[in-house]
Protein backbone atom coordinates (compact mmCIF):
# COMPACT_ATOMS: atom_id res chain seq x y z
CA UNK A 1 0.00 0.00 0.00
CA UNK A 2 2.09 3.44 -1.02
CA UNK A 3 2.40 6.05 1.69
CA UNK A 4 -0.02 8.66 1.72
CA UNK A 5 1.82 12.14 0.79
CA UNK A 6 2.81 14.20 3.63
CA UNK A 7 1.23 17.47 4.08
CA UNK A 8 3.03 20.58 2.51
CA UNK A 9 3.68 23.68 4.26
CA UNK A 10 0.85 25.58 3.19
CA UNK A 11 -1.63 22.70 3.88
CA UNK A 12 -0.07 22.50 7.87
CA UNK A 13 -0.69 26.21 7.85
CA UNK A 14 -4.39 26.18 6.61
CA UNK A 15 -5.45 23.31 9.16
CA UNK A 16 -3.58 24.93 11.93
CA UNK A 17 -5.23 27.72 11.17
CA UNK A 18 -8.74 26.47 11.08
CA UNK A 19 -7.84 24.30 14.38
CA UNK A 20 -7.26 28.20 15.76
CA UNK A 21 -10.56 29.57 14.44
CA UNK A 22 -12.47 27.03 15.44
CA UNK A 23 -11.23 26.69 19.33
CA UNK A 24 -12.14 30.00 19.82
CA UNK A 25 -15.16 30.64 18.01
CA UNK A 26 -16.59 26.88 17.20
CA UNK A 27 -17.31 27.25 14.13
CA UNK A 28 -16.03 23.96 12.27
CA UNK A 29 -19.62 22.16 12.86
CA UNK A 30 -21.88 25.33 12.06
CA UNK A 31 -19.64 25.28 9.18
CA UNK A 32 -20.02 21.58 7.85
CA UNK A 33 -23.32 21.43 8.14
CA UNK A 34 -24.21 24.93 5.87
CA UNK A 35 -22.02 23.64 3.50
CA UNK A 36 -24.11 20.16 3.31
CA UNK A 37 -27.55 22.70 3.40
CA UNK A 38 -29.88 21.48 0.72
CA UNK A 39 -31.61 24.74 -1.65
CA UNK A 40 -34.62 23.96 -3.52
CA UNK A 41 -34.04 24.79 -7.52
CA UNK A 42 -37.22 26.73 -7.89
CA UNK A 43 -36.97 30.46 -9.95
CA UNK A 44 -38.63 32.31 -7.22
CA UNK A 45 -35.98 31.80 -4.89
CA UNK A 46 -33.93 34.41 -7.21
CA UNK A 47 -35.85 37.25 -5.75
CA UNK A 48 -33.79 37.08 -2.45
CA UNK A 49 -30.70 36.82 -4.16
CA UNK A 50 -31.31 39.40 -6.36
CA UNK A 51 -32.14 42.06 -3.50
CA UNK A 52 -29.21 40.92 -1.73
CA UNK A 53 -26.77 41.48 -4.45
CA UNK A 54 -28.10 44.62 -5.70
CA UNK A 55 -27.63 45.61 -2.07
CA UNK A 56 -23.82 45.03 -2.40
CA UNK A 57 -23.74 46.62 -5.46
CA UNK A 58 -25.16 49.98 -4.08
CA UNK A 59 -22.36 49.79 -0.92
CA UNK A 60 -19.66 49.51 -3.84
CA UNK A 61 -20.59 52.39 -5.40
CA UNK A 62 -22.23 54.04 -2.84
CA UNK A 63 -18.58 54.04 -1.08
CA UNK A 64 -17.19 55.70 -4.77
CA UNK A 65 -19.80 58.40 -4.49
CA UNK A 66 -18.93 59.20 -1.30
CA UNK A 67 -15.24 60.05 -1.90
CA UNK A 68 -16.39 63.00 -4.38
CA UNK A 69 -19.49 64.18 -3.59
CA UNK A 70 -19.82 67.10 -0.84
CA UNK A 71 -22.47 67.67 1.52
CA UNK A 72 -22.50 70.68 2.22
CA UNK A 73 -25.39 73.88 1.32
CA UNK A 74 -22.59 76.48 1.59
CA UNK A 75 -23.35 78.82 -1.91
CA UNK A 76 -20.69 78.53 -4.67
CA UNK A 77 -20.86 79.23 -8.31
CA UNK A 78 -20.56 76.67 -10.88
CA UNK A 79 -17.46 76.64 -13.05
CA UNK A 80 -17.10 73.53 -14.25
CA UNK A 81 -17.61 71.12 -17.36
CA UNK A 82 -21.56 71.53 -18.12
CA UNK A 83 -21.47 74.61 -19.69
CA UNK A 84 -25.37 75.59 -19.39
CA UNK A 85 -24.97 76.10 -15.76
CA UNK A 86 -21.86 77.68 -15.51
CA UNK A 87 -21.92 80.69 -13.35
CA UNK A 88 -25.20 79.45 -11.39
CA UNK A 89 -25.22 80.03 -7.64
CA UNK A 90 -25.69 76.48 -6.31
CA UNK A 91 -25.11 74.91 -3.40
CA UNK A 92 -22.10 72.62 -3.05
CA UNK A 93 -24.02 69.79 -2.83
CA UNK A 94 -25.07 70.08 -6.24
CA UNK A 95 -22.09 71.50 -7.93
CA UNK A 96 -20.16 68.23 -6.56
CA UNK A 97 -23.17 66.03 -8.25
CA UNK A 98 -22.66 67.62 -11.37
CA UNK A 99 -18.29 67.21 -11.28
CA UNK A 100 -19.17 63.45 -10.11
CA UNK A 101 -21.24 63.56 -13.45
CA UNK A 102 -19.06 65.07 -15.88
CA UNK A 103 -15.80 65.64 -14.72
CA UNK A 104 -15.43 62.54 -12.29
CA UNK A 105 -13.43 59.06 -14.95
CA UNK A 106 -16.42 57.15 -14.69
CA UNK A 107 -18.54 59.15 -12.19
CA UNK A 108 -21.78 59.26 -14.25
CA UNK A 109 -21.64 55.82 -14.62
CA UNK A 110 -21.43 54.87 -11.17
CA UNK A 111 -24.35 57.18 -10.11
CA UNK A 112 -26.31 55.72 -12.32
CA UNK A 113 -25.40 52.23 -11.29
CA UNK A 114 -26.31 53.02 -7.73
CA UNK A 115 -29.65 54.62 -8.77
CA UNK A 116 -30.81 51.74 -11.00
CA UNK A 117 -29.19 49.18 -8.44
CA UNK A 118 -31.42 51.07 -5.36
CA UNK A 119 -34.69 50.48 -7.80
CA UNK A 120 -34.22 47.29 -8.59
CA UNK A 121 -33.35 46.44 -4.72
CA UNK A 122 -36.56 47.53 -3.82
CA UNK A 123 -38.31 45.69 -6.53
CA UNK A 124 -37.38 42.58 -5.48
CA UNK A 125 -37.91 43.60 -2.24
CA UNK A 126 -41.70 43.97 -3.16
CA UNK A 127 -41.62 41.01 -5.39
CA UNK A 128 -39.74 39.16 -2.59
CA UNK A 129 -42.81 39.61 0.05
CA UNK A 130 -45.56 38.93 -2.59
CA UNK A 131 -43.60 35.73 -2.97
CA UNK A 132 -43.86 34.62 0.80
CA UNK A 133 -47.16 36.20 1.12
CA UNK A 134 -49.11 34.21 -1.72
CA UNK A 135 -47.35 31.11 -0.26
CA UNK A 136 -47.63 31.13 2.91
CA UNK A 137 -43.82 31.67 3.75
CA UNK A 138 -44.30 34.01 6.89
CA UNK A 139 -46.11 31.08 8.90
CA UNK A 140 -44.54 29.25 12.13
CA UNK A 141 -41.72 29.13 12.64
CA UNK A 142 -40.28 32.11 10.35
CA UNK A 143 -42.42 35.39 11.57
CA UNK A 144 -39.94 37.30 12.72
CA UNK A 145 -38.10 37.04 9.35
CA UNK A 146 -41.18 38.23 7.84
CA UNK A 147 -40.92 40.84 10.31
CA UNK A 148 -37.41 41.73 9.29
CA UNK A 149 -38.26 41.66 5.81
CA UNK A 150 -40.83 44.11 6.21
CA UNK A 151 -38.57 46.67 8.06
CA UNK A 152 -36.01 45.75 5.51
CA UNK A 153 -38.44 47.78 3.18
CA UNK A 154 -39.33 50.17 5.24
CA UNK A 155 -35.72 51.39 5.85
CA UNK A 156 -34.54 51.13 2.05
CA UNK A 157 -37.48 52.97 1.21
CA UNK A 158 -36.65 55.69 3.31
CA UNK A 159 -32.89 55.59 2.71
CA UNK A 160 -33.99 55.48 -1.37
CA UNK A 161 -35.57 58.68 -0.19
CA UNK A 162 -32.86 60.39 1.36
CA UNK A 163 -30.19 59.67 -1.06
CA UNK A 164 -32.43 61.02 -3.50
CA UNK A 165 -32.70 64.13 -1.93
CA UNK A 166 -28.81 64.16 -1.78
CA UNK A 167 -28.17 66.05 -5.24
CA UNK A 168 -29.67 69.29 -4.03
CA UNK A 169 -31.98 70.10 -7.51
CA UNK A 170 -34.98 70.95 -8.37
CA UNK A 171 -36.44 67.82 -8.55
CA UNK A 172 -35.29 66.36 -5.19
CA UNK A 173 -36.23 69.67 -3.19
CA UNK A 174 -39.93 69.47 -4.62
CA UNK A 175 -39.49 66.04 -2.60
CA UNK A 176 -38.13 67.56 0.56
CA UNK A 177 -40.77 70.37 0.17
CA UNK A 178 -43.06 67.53 0.69
CA UNK A 179 -41.38 65.90 3.96
CA UNK A 180 -41.26 68.92 5.00
CA UNK A 181 -44.84 69.72 4.86
CA UNK A 182 -45.76 66.39 6.70
CA UNK A 183 -43.60 66.77 9.46
CA UNK A 184 -45.24 70.19 9.98
CA UNK A 185 -48.73 68.44 9.41
CA UNK A 186 -47.87 66.31 12.98
CA UNK A 187 -50.29 67.53 15.51
CA UNK A 188 -48.67 69.78 18.85
CA UNK A 189 -44.91 68.27 18.20
CA UNK A 190 -44.95 69.16 14.08
CA UNK A 191 -43.39 72.38 14.33
CA UNK A 192 -40.73 71.63 16.96
CA UNK A 193 -39.91 68.43 14.84
CA UNK A 194 -39.35 70.73 11.89
CA UNK A 195 -36.84 72.94 13.32
CA UNK A 196 -34.88 69.79 15.07
CA UNK A 197 -34.30 68.31 11.58
CA UNK A 198 -34.23 71.10 9.31
CA UNK A 199 -32.20 72.55 11.84
CA UNK A 200 -34.34 76.31 11.45
CA UNK A 201 -36.69 76.97 8.97
CA UNK A 202 -37.27 75.36 5.44
CA UNK A 203 -34.88 74.53 3.88
CA UNK A 204 -32.23 76.11 6.24
CA UNK A 205 -28.55 74.99 5.89
CA UNK A 206 -28.29 71.71 7.70
CA UNK A 207 -30.34 68.74 5.98
CA UNK A 208 -28.22 68.08 3.50
CA UNK A 209 -25.73 66.75 6.02
CA UNK A 210 -28.52 65.47 8.21
CA UNK A 211 -29.60 63.13 5.34
CA UNK A 212 -26.05 62.33 4.36
CA UNK A 213 -25.47 60.92 7.40
CA UNK A 214 -28.24 59.45 7.67
CA UNK A 215 -28.05 58.14 4.56
CA UNK A 216 -24.49 56.57 4.31
CA UNK A 217 -23.82 55.65 8.16
CA UNK A 218 -27.20 55.34 10.40
CA UNK A 219 -29.69 52.92 7.70
CA UNK A 220 -26.83 51.38 6.30
CA UNK A 221 -25.46 50.04 9.25
CA UNK A 222 -28.81 49.13 10.59
CA UNK A 223 -29.31 47.02 6.89
CA UNK A 224 -26.11 45.62 7.03
CA UNK A 225 -26.68 43.77 10.66
CA UNK A 226 -30.59 43.17 9.86
CA UNK A 227 -29.91 41.64 6.24
CA UNK A 228 -27.41 38.83 7.16
CA UNK A 229 -29.51 38.34 10.01
CA UNK A 230 -33.20 37.80 7.78
CA UNK A 231 -31.20 35.75 4.75
CA UNK A 232 -28.33 34.15 6.14
CA UNK A 233 -28.99 33.38 9.84
CA UNK A 234 -32.54 32.62 10.44
CA UNK A 235 -32.33 30.85 6.94
CA UNK A 236 -29.57 28.27 7.83
CA UNK A 237 -31.27 27.79 11.08
CA UNK A 238 -34.61 26.87 9.78
CA UNK A 239 -35.50 23.79 7.12
CA UNK A 240 -35.91 25.98 4.06
CA UNK A 241 -39.02 26.31 2.05
CA UNK A 242 -40.13 24.54 -0.80
CA UNK A 243 -43.48 24.09 -2.81
CA UNK A 244 -45.05 20.77 -2.57
CA UNK A 245 -43.88 18.17 -5.20
CA UNK A 246 -42.52 14.85 -6.13
CA UNK A 247 -40.16 14.52 -2.90
CA UNK A 248 -40.95 17.17 -0.86
CA UNK A 249 -42.06 16.46 2.74
CA UNK A 250 -42.46 19.14 5.49
CA UNK A 251 -39.41 17.32 6.74
CA UNK A 252 -37.67 16.75 3.76
CA UNK A 253 -35.91 19.33 1.36
CA UNK A 254 -35.11 18.42 -2.12
CA UNK A 255 -32.05 20.28 -3.63
CA UNK A 256 -28.36 20.88 -4.49
CA UNK A 257 -25.90 21.25 -1.23
CA UNK A 258 -24.58 24.62 -0.51
CA UNK A 259 -21.25 24.14 -1.51
CA UNK A 260 -20.12 23.46 -4.59
CA UNK A 261 -23.79 23.50 -6.23
CA UNK A 262 -25.67 26.33 -4.89
CA UNK A 263 -22.55 28.39 -4.23
CA UNK A 264 -21.46 28.25 -7.96
CA UNK A 265 -25.08 28.84 -9.14
CA UNK A 266 -25.44 31.99 -7.07
CA UNK A 267 -21.88 33.22 -7.95
CA UNK A 268 -23.03 32.97 -11.81
CA UNK A 269 -26.00 34.77 -10.46
CA UNK A 270 -24.48 37.70 -9.12
CA UNK A 271 -22.63 38.59 -12.14
CA UNK A 272 -25.40 38.33 -13.72
CA UNK A 273 -27.12 40.99 -11.73
CA UNK A 274 -24.36 42.95 -11.73
CA UNK A 275 -23.82 43.30 -15.41
CA UNK A 276 -27.80 43.94 -16.74
CA UNK A 277 -27.29 46.98 -13.78
CA UNK A 278 -24.54 47.54 -15.66
CA UNK A 279 -26.11 47.45 -19.15
CA UNK A 280 -29.18 49.72 -18.10
CA UNK A 281 -26.71 52.21 -16.24
CA UNK A 282 -24.88 52.84 -19.76
CA UNK A 283 -27.92 52.92 -21.75
CA UNK A 284 -30.67 54.34 -20.16
CA UNK A 285 -30.50 57.95 -18.50
CA UNK A 286 -31.84 58.02 -14.99
CA UNK A 287 -32.17 61.15 -12.57
CA UNK A 288 -30.54 63.76 -15.14
CA UNK A 289 -29.99 66.74 -12.36
CA UNK A 290 -28.14 68.89 -14.55
CA UNK A 291 -31.87 69.30 -16.43
CA UNK A 292 -33.41 70.61 -13.50
CA UNK A 293 -31.31 72.82 -12.03
CA UNK A 294 -30.46 73.87 -8.57
CA UNK A 295 -33.00 73.86 -5.90
CA UNK A 296 -34.92 77.55 -5.69
CA UNK A 297 -37.83 76.94 -2.90
CA UNK A 298 -39.72 80.01 -4.60
CA UNK A 299 -39.63 77.28 -8.23
CA UNK A 300 -42.47 75.52 -9.30
CA UNK A 301 -41.93 72.41 -11.79
CA UNK A 302 -45.02 71.00 -13.21
CA UNK A 303 -45.02 67.30 -14.12
CA UNK A 304 -42.69 66.37 -11.19
CA UNK A 305 -42.39 62.32 -10.71
CA UNK A 306 -40.59 61.06 -7.55
CA UNK A 307 -38.74 57.04 -7.93
CA UNK A 308 -41.63 54.60 -8.48
CA UNK A 309 -41.21 53.51 -4.92
CA UNK A 310 -42.28 56.69 -3.58
CA UNK A 311 -45.79 56.49 -6.08
CA UNK A 312 -48.16 55.47 -3.41
CA UNK A 313 -47.34 58.14 -0.87
CA UNK A 314 -47.46 60.79 -3.82
CA UNK A 315 -50.49 58.97 -5.42
CA UNK A 316 -52.52 59.33 -1.69
CA UNK A 317 -51.39 62.81 -1.34
CA UNK A 318 -52.82 63.66 -4.51
CA UNK A 319 -56.64 62.39 -4.50
CA UNK A 320 -56.95 62.60 -0.63
CA UNK A 321 -59.99 65.29 -0.65
CA UNK A 322 -58.81 69.01 1.39
CA UNK A 323 -60.18 68.03 4.54
CA UNK A 324 -59.57 70.04 7.69
CA UNK A 325 -60.38 69.74 11.40
CA UNK A 326 -60.83 72.75 13.21
CA UNK A 327 -60.90 72.86 16.93
CA UNK A 328 -59.65 74.86 19.92
CA UNK A 329 -57.94 77.13 17.65
CA UNK A 330 -55.91 74.68 15.78
CA UNK A 331 -55.97 72.82 12.83
CA UNK A 332 -55.65 69.10 11.93
CA UNK A 333 -54.43 69.03 8.44
CA UNK A 334 -56.65 65.61 7.45
CA UNK A 335 -55.32 65.88 3.80
CA UNK A 336 -52.15 65.67 4.73
CA UNK A 337 -52.10 63.49 7.78
CA UNK A 338 -54.22 60.16 6.75
CA UNK A 339 -52.24 59.90 3.19
CA UNK A 340 -49.00 60.68 4.46
CA UNK A 341 -48.78 58.98 7.92
CA UNK A 342 -52.14 57.19 7.80
CA UNK A 343 -51.83 55.04 4.73
CA UNK A 344 -48.27 54.34 5.13
CA UNK A 345 -48.60 53.22 8.66
CA UNK A 346 -52.05 50.72 7.87
CA UNK A 347 -49.31 49.40 5.12
CA UNK A 348 -46.28 48.80 7.20
CA UNK A 349 -48.32 47.66 10.46
CA UNK A 350 -50.66 45.17 8.69
CA UNK A 351 -48.03 43.99 7.02
CA UNK A 352 -45.88 43.28 10.07
CA UNK A 353 -48.72 41.88 12.50
CA UNK A 354 -50.51 39.63 9.66
CA UNK A 355 -48.68 36.34 10.26
CA UNK A 356 -50.48 36.63 13.92
CA UNK A 357 -53.91 37.76 12.62
CA UNK A 358 -53.70 34.97 9.89
CA UNK A 359 -53.20 32.70 12.73
CA UNK A 360 -55.25 34.05 14.84
CA UNK A 361 -57.99 33.34 12.36
CA UNK A 362 -57.18 30.04 10.86
CA UNK A 363 -56.00 28.50 14.22
CA UNK A 364 -52.85 26.90 12.51
CA UNK A 365 -50.11 26.92 14.71
CA UNK A 366 -48.15 23.70 12.92
CA UNK A 367 -44.65 24.31 11.13
CA UNK A 368 -44.88 25.19 7.83
CA UNK A 369 -41.64 24.21 5.80
CA UNK A 370 -44.16 23.12 2.86
CA UNK A 371 -44.64 26.52 0.84
CA UNK A 372 -48.97 26.42 -0.65
CA UNK A 373 -50.01 27.28 -4.48
CA UNK A 374 -51.91 30.26 -4.36
CA UNK A 375 -54.67 28.75 -5.63
CA UNK A 376 -55.04 26.49 -3.02
CA UNK A 377 -55.91 28.89 -0.19
CA UNK A 378 -58.23 31.69 -1.97
CA UNK A 379 -58.92 34.09 0.94
CA UNK A 380 -55.32 34.57 1.71
CA UNK A 381 -54.67 35.27 -2.34
CA UNK A 382 -57.65 37.77 -2.58
CA UNK A 383 -56.42 39.55 0.35
CA UNK A 384 -53.40 40.03 -1.59
CA UNK A 385 -54.60 40.89 -4.87
CA UNK A 386 -57.14 43.36 -2.33
CA UNK A 387 -53.62 44.63 -0.95
CA UNK A 388 -51.95 44.77 -4.41
CA UNK A 389 -55.01 46.93 -6.13
CA UNK A 390 -55.09 49.64 -3.72
CA UNK A 391 -51.04 50.42 -4.15
CA UNK A 392 -50.94 50.11 -7.65
CA UNK A 393 -53.85 52.99 -7.81
CA UNK A 394 -52.25 55.21 -5.58
CA UNK A 395 -49.38 54.39 -7.10
CA UNK A 396 -50.86 55.17 -10.52
CA UNK A 397 -52.35 58.13 -9.13
CA UNK A 398 -49.15 59.71 -8.46
CA UNK A 399 -49.10 60.49 -12.20
CA UNK A 400 -52.13 61.36 -12.46
CA UNK A 401 -51.11 65.04 -14.27
CA UNK A 402 -49.40 63.03 -16.64
CA UNK A 403 -52.32 60.41 -17.25
CA UNK A 404 -54.40 63.61 -17.69
CA UNK A 405 -52.01 65.14 -20.02
CA UNK A 406 -51.09 62.06 -22.15
CA UNK A 407 -54.44 61.64 -22.58
CA UNK A 408 -55.98 65.35 -22.45
CA UNK A 409 -58.32 64.64 -19.90
CA UNK A 410 -59.58 66.89 -16.89
CA UNK A 411 -57.19 66.48 -14.25
CA UNK A 412 -60.11 66.23 -11.95
CA UNK A 413 -61.20 63.11 -13.33
CA UNK A 414 -58.51 61.50 -13.38
CA UNK A 415 -58.68 62.32 -9.30
CA UNK A 416 -61.82 61.03 -9.50
CA UNK A 417 -61.33 58.03 -10.96
CA UNK A 418 -58.71 57.06 -8.83
CA UNK A 419 -60.61 57.83 -5.76
CA UNK A 420 -63.01 55.11 -6.36
CA UNK A 421 -60.53 53.31 -7.77
CA UNK A 422 -58.98 52.67 -3.96
CA UNK A 423 -62.31 52.29 -2.61
CA UNK A 424 -63.80 49.73 -4.79
CA UNK A 425 -60.83 48.14 -6.95
CA UNK A 426 -59.70 46.48 -4.09
CA UNK A 427 -63.10 44.53 -3.46
CA UNK A 428 -63.20 43.70 -6.79
CA UNK A 429 -60.06 42.18 -7.56
CA UNK A 430 -60.56 40.30 -4.06
CA UNK A 431 -64.08 38.42 -5.54
CA UNK A 432 -62.34 38.05 -9.10
CA UNK A 433 -58.82 36.37 -7.46
CA UNK A 434 -61.38 34.32 -5.49
CA UNK A 435 -63.14 33.03 -8.54
CA UNK A 436 -60.03 32.01 -10.16
CA UNK A 437 -58.44 30.37 -6.98
CA UNK A 438 -61.55 28.02 -7.07
CA UNK A 439 -61.84 27.70 -11.04
CA UNK A 440 -58.27 26.68 -11.09
CA UNK A 441 -58.71 23.88 -7.90
CA UNK A 442 -61.59 22.77 -10.33
CA UNK A 443 -59.06 22.26 -12.33
CA UNK A 444 -56.79 20.18 -10.69
CA UNK A 445 -59.72 18.00 -9.81
CA UNK A 446 -60.09 17.42 -13.25
CA UNK A 447 -56.89 16.53 -13.98
CA UNK A 448 -56.50 14.29 -11.28
CA UNK A 449 -59.80 12.18 -12.18
CA UNK A 450 -59.35 12.58 -16.27
CA UNK A 451 -55.68 13.44 -16.92
CA UNK A 452 -55.19 16.18 -19.27
CA UNK A 453 -56.78 16.66 -22.88
CA UNK A 454 -55.06 15.87 -25.63
CA UNK A 455 -57.83 17.00 -28.59
CA UNK A 456 -57.80 13.29 -30.15
CA UNK A 457 -60.79 11.72 -31.10
CA UNK A 458 -61.59 8.07 -31.72
CA UNK A 459 -64.70 6.35 -32.63
CA UNK A 460 -65.33 3.35 -30.96
CA UNK A 461 -66.88 0.38 -33.07
CA UNK A 462 -70.19 0.79 -31.65
CA UNK A 463 -69.99 4.42 -33.34
CA UNK A 464 -69.27 6.56 -29.61
CA UNK A 465 -66.89 9.44 -30.19
CA UNK A 466 -64.09 9.36 -26.81
CA UNK A 467 -61.26 12.26 -26.34
CA UNK A 468 -58.20 10.54 -25.61
CA UNK A 469 -57.02 11.91 -22.02
CA UNK A 470 -53.25 11.64 -21.50
CA UNK A 471 -52.49 10.87 -17.19
CA UNK A 472 -50.28 13.63 -15.82
CA UNK A 473 -46.62 12.33 -14.72
CA UNK A 474 -45.73 11.71 -11.43
CA UNK A 475 -44.27 14.67 -10.54
CA UNK A 476 -47.06 17.19 -12.08
CA UNK A 477 -49.32 14.76 -9.59
CA UNK A 478 -47.42 15.32 -6.67
CA UNK A 479 -48.14 19.05 -6.55
CA UNK A 480 -51.62 18.15 -5.98
CA UNK A 481 -51.66 14.86 -4.05
CA UNK A 482 -48.71 14.84 -1.46
CA UNK A 483 -49.95 15.48 1.94
CA UNK A 484 -49.01 19.16 3.21
CA UNK A 485 -50.28 20.33 6.67
CA UNK A 486 -53.37 22.01 6.22
CA UNK A 487 -53.81 25.94 5.96
CA UNK A 488 -56.43 26.24 8.18
CA UNK A 489 -57.98 24.20 11.79
CA UNK A 490 -61.71 24.52 12.47
CA UNK A 491 -62.17 26.80 15.59
CA UNK A 492 -65.01 25.69 17.81
CA UNK A 493 -67.35 22.70 18.96
CA UNK A 494 -70.10 22.59 16.81
CA UNK A 495 -73.52 24.22 17.91
CA UNK A 496 -75.63 21.49 19.16
CA UNK A 497 -79.03 21.81 20.79
CA UNK A 498 -79.18 25.07 20.53
CA UNK A 499 -76.84 25.72 22.72
CA UNK A 500 -73.60 27.68 21.70
CA UNK A 501 -70.26 26.40 21.96
CA UNK A 502 -68.00 27.64 24.64
CA UNK A 503 -65.83 29.06 22.06
CA UNK A 504 -68.27 31.56 20.33
CA UNK A 505 -70.07 32.92 23.41
CA UNK A 506 -67.86 36.19 23.50
CA UNK A 507 -68.57 38.94 20.66
CA UNK A 508 -64.96 38.73 19.43
CA UNK A 509 -64.93 34.79 19.54
CA UNK A 510 -67.85 34.77 17.57
CA UNK A 511 -66.22 37.42 15.02
CA UNK A 512 -63.16 34.46 14.62
CA UNK A 513 -64.83 31.83 14.44
CA UNK A 514 -67.31 33.22 11.26
CA UNK A 515 -64.26 34.47 9.84
CA UNK A 516 -62.56 31.25 10.32
CA UNK A 517 -65.10 29.61 8.39
CA UNK A 518 -64.66 31.66 5.58
CA UNK A 519 -61.17 31.17 5.23
CA UNK A 520 -61.28 27.87 5.48
CA UNK A 521 -64.34 27.12 3.13
CA UNK A 522 -62.67 26.94 -0.09
CA UNK A 523 -59.36 25.64 0.62
CA UNK A 524 -58.02 23.33 -1.88
CA UNK A 525 -58.45 19.56 -0.31
CA UNK A 526 -55.54 18.28 0.28
CA UNK A 527 -54.41 14.41 1.95
CA UNK A 528 -52.76 14.59 5.14
CA UNK A 529 -51.52 10.91 3.81
CA UNK A 530 -49.53 9.12 1.66
CA UNK A 531 -51.88 8.47 -1.79
CA UNK A 532 -52.08 5.25 -3.25
CA UNK A 533 -51.84 4.52 -6.87
CA UNK A 534 -54.45 6.90 -8.96
CA UNK A 535 -54.27 8.95 -5.87
CA UNK A 536 -57.35 7.73 -3.81
CA UNK A 537 -55.93 9.36 -0.70
CA UNK A 538 -56.71 12.52 -2.55
CA UNK A 539 -59.99 11.19 -3.56
CA UNK A 540 -60.98 10.03 0.00
CA UNK A 541 -60.38 13.86 0.88
CA UNK A 542 -62.00 15.23 -1.74
CA UNK A 543 -65.29 13.57 -0.34
CA UNK A 544 -65.07 14.84 2.70
CA UNK A 545 -64.73 18.04 1.69
CA UNK A 546 -67.87 17.62 -0.53
CA UNK A 547 -69.60 16.81 2.34
CA UNK A 548 -68.49 19.38 4.74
Amino acid sequence: MPTPPRPTGTEKALAATGRAVDDRFGGAGFGRKAMRKAFPDHWSFLLGEIALYSFAIVLITGVYLTLFFKPSMSETVYNGSYVPLRGVRMSEAYASTLHISFDVRGGLLMRQIHHWSTLIFLGAIVVHMLRNFFTGAFRKPRELNWVIGVILFMLVMLNGLFGYSLPDDLLSGTGIRILEGVIEAIPLVGSYLLMFVFGGEFPGTEIIPRLYVTHILLIPGILLALIPLHGVVLTWRQTHTQFPGKGSTNTTVQGGPFFPVFIAKTTAFFLWVFAITALMATFFQINPIWLFGPYDPGAISAGSQPDWYMGFLEGSLRIMPSWEINAWGHTLPMSVLIPALAIPGLLFVGLAVYPWLERWVTGDHQIHHLLDRPRDVPARTGIGMAGVVAYGSLWLAGANDIIAKTFDIPLFWTTWFFRFAFLLGPIAAFSITYRICLGLQRRDRALLEHGLETGIIRRSTTGKYTEIEQKLSDEDLAAITDPRPPAALPIGRPEGDGVVSPEARGRLSRVRIALNRRFRSDLAPVPTREPEEGAPGLRRTLKEHEKR
